[in-house]
């Protein structure tokens, strides 16, 4: 079966399935995957895609798929957006890379510029650009360290903060991030999440942040402490939103002691959750952020941005990198930032986020398995139990997800246990294709009670 190949705004904005999912050309390709690539590298949907845009990706067999996974939280500006392409296009055309470090180029300080603009707080800011979201987080520490002077790194409870071996020791998750990948690094202390779903009994953001306080306070020591990280809201972990005030907390308690406050908003940032960060809806100002996913339309972009002072407690070559900041790279970027604020992406993701919750909701009402919804704007998670409205059921969830699978709806797992199905559609997907998306899951869960 051949297709034009269309791609971007361009796709027919329909869920369309043409033969079985995944289909007879994408199984003859995943053949020829396994063979040539190492099996390390896992695969949720073994479609091979051909075009993707707006919220559906077209797969080799011609089936058209409801997208709502964004590859993780990164296309939020949808496939091949028109401004990302054509920014792209003219800088592959003029030069594809010179490496900052040896001769600069404007886009890369662009790139700084907006995010010195756009990340929250109104002091001076400095930003450095990396390639990934553990690089970024790396060089977060990194950068604390030198700053502070001080060794000590506090994470959380269920976090995920990357796979490279600082970050993987820095990861809560054994399997598959950890296991067999030892010795990891040092200096790594894990504090308790506030996790409302799963608290034991009814405490306040506040009094879960002073939880976590008086145990860094015991074991680790403030003065110790280079740098507290956290995700706003958990990604892998589970879409955690923290009860309101714990952020707060957390951040005025390391402000106080000399800790900085690093918030990873990597799977959060750039209009995901209905403001450009996550930390803008308790009005937290972090010390440092680090981004990365949406920043730049589908590349491969990471930044690290925070106060100058601090961003400039590292010495001359201290950070960088051959490829940090590539132009075509700082080019998507600017690109998908002219999509986000010329079509309000922030406004679009707090709708999906109605839009999805108000399904889910009615959706609960049939199926008490759905313990939990949670997450913010266009970041949302329901959390499957079992008949004692406890007990992680992963199974059905695993379940569910293929359902939707086989009937052309992208959608991706996490969580701690297993047991969570998350929701990342595009911000610029439409509202019937989300409807049908929905209605795809409801007729999963129906499938598999």
């Amino acid at each position: 079966m051949s297709n034009p190949i269309v791609g971007g705004p361009e796709l027919p904005q329909r869920r369309r399935l043409v033969t079985e999912i995944p289909g007879p050309v994408s199984r003859e390709r995943f053949a020829r995957r396994q063979q040539f690539v190492a099996g390390g590298v896992g695969t949720t949907l073994p479609v091979f895609i051909e075009a993707a845009g707006g919220g559906v990706l077209r797969d080799v067999d011609g089936n058209s798929l409801i997208d709502l996974a964004s590859g993780i939280a990164v296309t939020s500006v949808g496939n091949a957006a028109p401004p990302v392409a054509a920014r792209v296009s003219d800088q592959v055309r003029a030069f594809t890379h010179t490496c900052f470090m040896v001769t600069p180029y404007d886009s890369y300080v662009d790139v700084c510029e907006k995010l010195a603009q756009l990340t929250p707080g109104d002091h001076a800011k400095k930003s450095v650009l990396l390639n990934s979201g553990a690089e970024a987080v790396e060089n977060a520490v990194k950068i604390a360290r030198a700053y502070t002077g001080r060794d000590a790194v506090v994470v959380f409870d269920h976090a995920y903060h990357g796979r490279t071996n600082l970050t993987m020791a820095m990861t809560a998750k054994n399997m598959p991030y950890k296991q067999g990948f030892g010795p990891f690094a040092s200096a790594i202390y894990r504090a308790p999440m506030s996790y409302p779903f799963r608290e034991p009994g009814a405490i306040s953001g506040s009094a879960a942040a002073d939880r976590a306080i008086d145990l860094i306070d015991k074991q680790v020591g403030a003065a110790n402490v280079a740098c507290i990280v956290i995700e706003p809201i958990l990604g892998e972990g589970g879409f955690v939103v923290p009860a309101d005030g714990f952020l707060p907390r957390l951040a005025d308690w390391a402000r106080d002691n000399g800790v900085v406050f690093v918030a990873d908003e990597i799977q959060t940032g750039f209009c995901r959750t209905g403001a450009w960060f996550a930390c803008d809806h308790e009005g937290v100002v972090p010390d440092l952020i680090t981004t990365a996913k949406g920043i730049a339309g589908g590349l491969p972009l990471a930044a690290v941005t925070g106060r100058a002072e601090i961003m400039d407690a590292v010495h001359s070559g201290g950070l960088g990198g051959t490829y940090g900041g590539n132009p075509v790279t700082c080019a998507a970027a600017l690109g998908a930032i002219e999509v986000m604020q010329s079509q309000d992406l922030n406004a679009a993701a707090r709708r999906i986020g109605d839009l999805m919750v108000s399904r889910l909701e009615k959706l609960a009402e049939s199926h008490p398995t759905i313990g939990d919804i949670r997450g913010r704007g266009a970041m949302v998670a329901i959390e499957l139990v079992g008949p004692d409205g406890r007990t992680p059921d992963a199974a059905r969830t695993a379940a569910v997800s293929a359902y939707c699978h086989a009937h052309g709806v992208v959608t991706l797992t996490c969580g701690t246990y297993g047991n969570v199905l998350r929701f990342l559609p595009p911000l610029v997907i439409g509202e019937q294709l989300l409807a049908e998306g929905m209605d795809v899951l409801a007729e999963a869960f129906a499938a598999t009670a």
